[in-house]
């Protein structure tokens, strides 16, 4: 079925298949309810390490980021030393957070993204992109490493890292991924949730307006591989796209 071949039948035959469809959508949000709820009730980890990281602000651990709320979002946003600008797929779903930022917060969550870059790249990158999101680095810690975001020569067995929970043949350094973080009275830190692959479109508001229209995301072609998408100060001129930054295991 493509644009130009596409059925056009009358009205009502149109509202029944409608409300066929809304039936497959009534389930789907009742599917997603219920993982909702299982997600919430997953164990949880107790951070041991004391991860520090350079922040505007200096130095900070990872109980200092939460803002005084008690949950904390992170985005792992891949962005590695000596790069010269952040991935576009990570700059599209942080294209989203500042928008997020107040409500989340009045649910009692902070805002964090990080990536391995030093900070002054970050900084410089963050300017340019116009964003306001705390952005804080983790060189120097093991925090990308022990969350499976970032990879070192030892770190892959023939050709293949640990990401998204499996080994898998990952092209980059650096990956793409959201954790999620509980601070206790006490100040102990949880780790509750991780997500990974296609798992980070949570945070891609855009793509669920896409794919409400007739051409999608024109990407079935493309294993999800996002090639379409820009740095937003990069559209204009819409060079050749390249290859993904993040396209290995979408699932």
């Amino acid at each position: 079925m493509t644009l130009t071949d596409h059925p056009t039948v009358t009205r009502d035959r149109w509202i029944a298949d409608r409300k066929a469809l809304l039936a497959r959508e009534k389930e789907l949000t009742q599917l997603r309810d219920r993982i909702a709820a299982e997600r919430r009730a997953l164990p949880w980890v107790r951070l041991e390490k004391d991860y520090v990281f350079d922040t505007a602000d200096g130095p900070r651990s990872l109980s200092e980021l939460f803002q005084g709320r008690r949950q904390l979002l992170v985005q792992h946003f891949m962005f590695g030393p000596g790069w010269e600008q952040g991935c576009k797929s990570c700059s599209y779903m942080a294209d989203h957070l500042d928008g997020m930022a107040l409500h989340l917060a009045h649910r009692d969550i902070a805002l964090l993204v990080v990536s391995r870059a030093p900070l002054s790249e970050l900084l410089r990158f963050r300017e340019r992109m116009g964003w306001q999101f705390p952005w804080a680095s983790s060189q120097g810690s093991d925090f990308n490493r022990d969350f499976h975001v970032s990879f070192e020569p030892e770190d892959r067995q023939d050709g293949e890292v640990y990401y998204n929970f499996h080994m898998t043949a990952f092209p980059q350094t650096e990956a793409p991924g959201i954790s999620v973080f509980y601070k206790d009275d006490a100040g102990a830190v949880f780790h509750t949730y991780s997500t990974f692959g296609r798992g980070v479109e949570v945070m891609m508001g855009t793509y669920s307006l896409v794919d409400l229209t007739p051409k999608g995301r024109d990407e079935d072609g493309l294993s999800y591989t996002m090639e379409w998408v820009r740095h937003h100060d990069r559209y204009e001129d819409m060079p050749p796209a390249p290859a993904s930054c993040c396209g290995a295991d979408k699932a």
